[in-house]
């Protein structure tokens, strides 16, 4: 039973230390915006080189959850080169996205991205020792073993996120931005999964997007 018990402790454990803390922060909607039918969707990341691994995840994802709802999207990293706007201008940059048949571009920012590497005590208590303090002899054994008891340094990363979708057709109008931060994700793939799910349901929430009706076949 014990044996049981303690097996049970470990899984919950191991399932919260895989799991990937993502809120969003912030987001906003054009009042102006209602519920359009794109029907093309790019998704397009912008991280340097060292994320790419990470840019191609999240835009699998945002396209795989996009594709659920049942708009045709695609990867810029599948679609274009990393350069694919090298020496353009806004004009010509849009024309070449309506060109490939896009009338909505949905990106995907890593704003930055923070290490920060703390001491965790061995032993931690938030709580004051008002026990402890009545007499100097308990007081003083207890903090001596807090203080001295050997601890570890660990390292936390924190991603900042932001990301826009913009109407293509309608003056190029910024139609949704949201802000979001993750915190020590345990792969590029559930970071990546996580992320998608939350921005694609928030944005279904406030009328951004919505499901699209499946088309009949004919026979």
């Amino acid at each position: 039973m014990k044996k049981n018990f303690l097996a049970g402790v470990a899984l919950i454990w191991l399932t919260m230390a895989g799991c990937t803390s993502s809120r969003i922060v912030s987001s906003w909607k054009n009042p102006d915006s209602n519920q359009r039918v794109f029907k093309k969707v790019l998704v397009l990341g912008l991280m340097n080189n060292e994320e790419r691994v990470l840019r191609v995840s999240m835009e699998d994802h945002l396209v795989a959850d996009l594709k659920n709802l049942g708009y045709d999207a695609y990867c810029s990293c599948d679609e274009f080169s990393p350069k694919m706007f090298t020496g353009m201008n806004e004009s010509e940059a849009v024309s070449k996205l309506r060109n490939s048949g896009f009338d909505a571009v949905l990106t995907v920012v890593l704003l930055d991205k923070v290490k920060e590497r703390q001491y965790v005590p061995a032993r931690v208590f938030h709580s004051p020792y008002v026990i402890y303090q009545r007499h100097f002899w308990g007081y003083y054994t207890t903090i001596y073993d807090r203080v001295y008891s050997p601890g570890y340094y660990e390292t936390s990363t924190k991603y900042f996120w932001e990301t826009n979708l913009y109407d293509l057709n309608n003056n190029r109008d910024l139609l949704y931005s949201v802000q979001t931060r993750s915190f020590d994700p345990s792969s590029a793939a559930s970071l990546s999964n996580e992320y998608s799910r939350m921005l694609v349901q928030d944005m279904v929430k406030k009328d951004i997007l919505v499901k699209q009706p499946v088309p009949v076949k004919a026979f």
